[in-house]
């Protein structure tokens, strides 16, 4: 079969690697309602655990979603932190009422949590190993985060953060060349298509790629 009529492995296949069932495709293993992933991105599990169970502190009652792109890679031990585990902190920051003996009048109100909203994953996104994501996070389409970052704040598309608290390390492009692949979307393509010009989106090649497609 030659790569021209390959169209790639089905991306409703839980395990898309035969005999391998720590890279999982994501979107086919979800269950929860406020969890939306994109076809073929993946999740590099350590130890096969599913990629739910890197969501955190995702309450349905507090209403916040996580919304992840097409084709992003996700690295062993990437944990998403989502609304669900923020406290009050207008005055003390501790619990009490989750410890009951009448203390659940105190229960605080959603207006009384630092609540983010939703956590936002673009397409082509790389998110590496161990890295956590805080709720409310905004990450662009075809950006890069380091090993190991905490990231807290929204990260520009194409962009490379890394660190603790997540810091620009660089732009992957030149902002002209940034708006021209914003432009093109190559992973809002049919499968068919992606791999006619696979070679110019792996190269990163967008001169050639735009003159060999109609934007």
């Amino acid at each position: 079969m030659t790569a021209k009529n390959f169209l790639g492995p089905n991306p409703q296949t839980p395990f898309p690697l035969e005999g391998n069932k720590s890279v999982q495709f994501i979107k086919p293993t979800i269950a929860r309602k406020n969890i939306s992933v994109g076809d073929y991105s993946y999740y590099d599990s350590k130890h096969g655990e599913a990629f739910e169970e890197q969501v955190l502190y995702h309450y349905e009652v507090i209403g916040d979603r996580l919304i992840i792109g097409k084709f992003c890679s996700i690295g062993p031990g990437a944990t998403f932190i989502m609304n669900g585990a923020n406290h009050q902190m207008d005055g003390s920051t501790y619990p009490f009422h989750l410890f009951g003996n009448g203390r659940e009048v105190h229960v605080p109100s959603l207006d009384d949590l630092p609540i983010k909203g939703d956590t936002e994953v673009g397409n082509d996104v790389w998110i590496g190993r161990d890295v956590t994501i805080m709720p409310g996070v905004k990450i662009g389409d075809g950006a890069i985060i380091a090993a190991q970052s905490v990231v807290t704040k929204n990260v520009a598309p194409y962009t490379v953060v890394g660190g603790n608290p997540a810091k620009i390390i660089k732009e992957r492009y030149s902002d002209k060349v940034i708006e021209e692949w914003l432009k093109i979307k190559w992973w809002d393509w049919d499968m068919k298509r992606i791999n006619k010009h696979l070679h110019f989106i792996i190269k990163g090649d967008v001169d050639n790629l735009k003159m060999d497609i109609t934007i």
